[in-house]
């Protein structure tokens, strides 16, 4: 059970946003709303909004919005119980013990006894490394130049040679079989019970508030696997989770340098730059895109030099262009990663470096270069016409060109010759493909499906922000659009409430938001939608001809629809005929 709805929108009104967020980040008033640096990134020109009439924040710049709540939450590293207190020991609310259901104490049970267990054994790990038995870990650190500030910084611990030890240490504390084994530090099996981590130097993980989730562990000596982490768990996903983000979020810099290794990030986060991340012994994915992209939107690839390093940079460029980051990648050479270049060279030089870092396109040529002899005319033909066809990824003509006159530049290539290749190339084979005709075929039908289902939701979107922003508008669609028509799940939900808030003249965006603050990915949706900025004026004609359009790409989606999934014959009769009368649909905004 959570705190009633009503309780939670009363701490939130008796807590002014303004005099909130003040007490934070210095604002400056201008016109209705305030404006300052956010703090949820690096920035030098104020994009950060605090709205009193809408009691919400909004970054332009990064996208981070929400409410006093959520403000508290991000700023402090709070949960949402600890934010909602904190507001209400402020405001003076009193808030009521808690009662949960036996299913989520269960669940919230086992989360808070796991994080204990992590907790425990990280402390334990810690304490291994700095006794005999741990020497051999120390050592090793030692060597790789750590000082034991940072050991302290990261909690850097060994894990015994004895396979039982922290299970026997566990077992001690009170934690029975079933839960040790759930927490992915120890394997009970018929044939005995053994500690996941032995031999090993240990690397506590946590989240972005600072706690252990899970470990990763280098053995000591020739065992295999070099490298190992702990298992799925109900606290840990490597594939959402990045190494040292905890304290690479907080960093002023306006990117964030992504390696591949544990010891790349201590050492750079030594060195000073302490916006160091690395996935999680896994490949870069879309989830840690997302999850970067709450703090920034450049990043620098600082994979190592080699042969495997420079797949990892290739297969990451897309994820994060696909997510909207600025990519850049760092040349290391002659040095294979980030920990030997500090190492031998310095800050100042790998500082240097970034400043130098390559556009990750160029460095994609740079690659393919590789792979051709370019004192054979028919290899050197081969690379050009290769070149050509990655640049006709490029759907703007402009950004094109740009890269067209990069390319030229940076590869002596003629950039008129460039210019027609890749224009011959666009106007012969049309889309680029680099597989069979028939799965290129299917890949462009499931592309083509995503681009409408986008447009939908663009159109659903759009729509919410404008009611929101102007709710006269709502004169306009009556009898036209309900919040039926939203068809997306989350825009159904937030319509349902914008139309019965309107309704009853109490339309409140943060309160709605309030619904959504145990969601993170729907909160931050939820938030843009009310936030969205329009260019212009809607009373220009561009934007009348705008509005116009998206109400009948919404109706359409909606008809669409219900047409799909029509119960019977009469229904699908009257649907056809509100389809039919869409072509007289006029909706004017004079």
């Amino acid at each position: 059970m959570r705190y009633s709805e009503d309780l939670i929108e009363e701490v939130r009104m008796k807590n002014d946003i303004v005099d909130i967020i003040s007490g934070y980040v210095k604002l400056q008033k201008k016109g209705s709303n305030y404006f300052g640096l956010c703090p949820f990134h690096n920035e030098k020109s104020p994009s950060f909004s605090v709205s009193p009439a809408k009691q919400m924040y909004y970054c332009f710049g990064c996208g981070a919005g929400g409410n006093a709540i959520s403000f508290v939450m991000e700023y402090e590293n709070y949960s949402f119980t600890e934010a909602l207190k904190m507001l209400a020991d402020k405001a003076g609310v009193e808030l009521p013990a808690l009662e949960y259901s036996k299913e989520a104490r269960e669940q919230e049970d086992l989360k808070s006894t796991l994080l204990e267990i992590n907790k425990l054994a990280a402390g334990y790990f810690y304490y291994q490394l700095k006794n005999q038995q741990g020497e051999v870990g120390y050592r090793y650190l030692k060597d790789r130049e750590l000082t034991d500030d940072t050991m302290v910084r990261f909690g850097l611990g060994y894990s015994n040679k004895t396979s039982d030890d922290l299970y026997r240490y566990l077992k001690g504390k009170g934690f029975d079989d079933e839960i040790l084994k759930q927490s992915g530090l120890v394997s009970i099996e018929e044939r005995g019970t053994h500690d996941k981590f032995w031999n090993r130097v240990m690397f506590p993980i946590m989240d972005v508030n600072n706690r252990v989730i899970g470990f990763g562990g280098r053995v000591m000596g020739d065992g295999e696997p070099k490298y190992l982490n702990s298992p799925e768990t109900k606290l840990f996903d490597k594939s959402r989770n990045l190494y040292g983000l905890n304290y690479a979020r907080l960093s002023r810099e306006k990117y964030i340098l992504i390696c591949e290794g544990y010891i790349d990030v201590i050492s750079l986060h030594q060195a000073g730059f302490t916006n160091a991340v690395a996935s999680l012994g896994t490949a870069f994915t879309v989830q840690h895109a997302q999850l970067l992209k709450r703090y920034t939107d450049k990043v620098v690839l600082t994979y190592d030099s080699d042969g495997p390093g420079q797949k990892a940079a290739l297969r990451a460029i897309p994820i994060l262009k696909e997510v909207g980051f600025a990519i850049r990648v760092l040349n290391m050479e002659p040095y294979k990663d980030p920990d030997e270049f500090i190492k031998n060279m310095d800050a100042d030089a790998f500082r240097l470096r970034i400043d130098e870092a390559r556009n990750s396109f160029l460095y994609e040529i740079d690659v393919l270069k590789k792979n051709y002899k370019m004192d054979d005319p028919e290899q050197k033909t081969e690379f050009y016409n290769q070149t050509a066809r990655k640049l006709l990824g490029f759907p703007e003509a402009l950004e094109r060109e740009n890269y067209i006159e990069a390319v030229s530049r940076e590869f002596f290539i003629s950039h008129d010759d460039l210019k027609r290749l890749v224009n011959r190339l666009g106007a012969t084979l049309g889309p680029v493909r680099s597989m069979p005709r028939d799965e290129a075929e299917g890949k462009g039908k499931n592309q083509r499906k995503k681009e409408k289902e986008d447009g939908v939701l663009r159109s659903q979107r759009l729509m919410l922000t404008w009611l929101i922003e102007n709710p006269e508008l709502f004169d306009k669609i009556k009898g036209v659009i309900t919040p039926d028509d939203f068809i997306e799940e989350l825009y159904h939900k937030v319509a349902q409430m914008v139309f019965d808030g309107h309704a009853a003249g109490t339309l409140n965006p943060a309160e709605i938001l309030n619904h959504f603050i145990h969601d993170e990915s729907k909160y931050r949706e939820v938030a843009g939608l009310f936030h969205a900025s329009l260019k212009e004026s809607l009373n220009n004609e561009e934007q009348k001809k705008a509005f116009s359009e998206t109400i009948l790409k919404v109706k359409k989606n909606s008809l669409d629809y219900a047409s799909r999934h029509a119960a019977g014959i009469v229904e699908l009769q009257r649907i056809i005929k509100e389809q039919a009368a869409l072509k007289d649909l006029n909706i004017s905004l004079d």
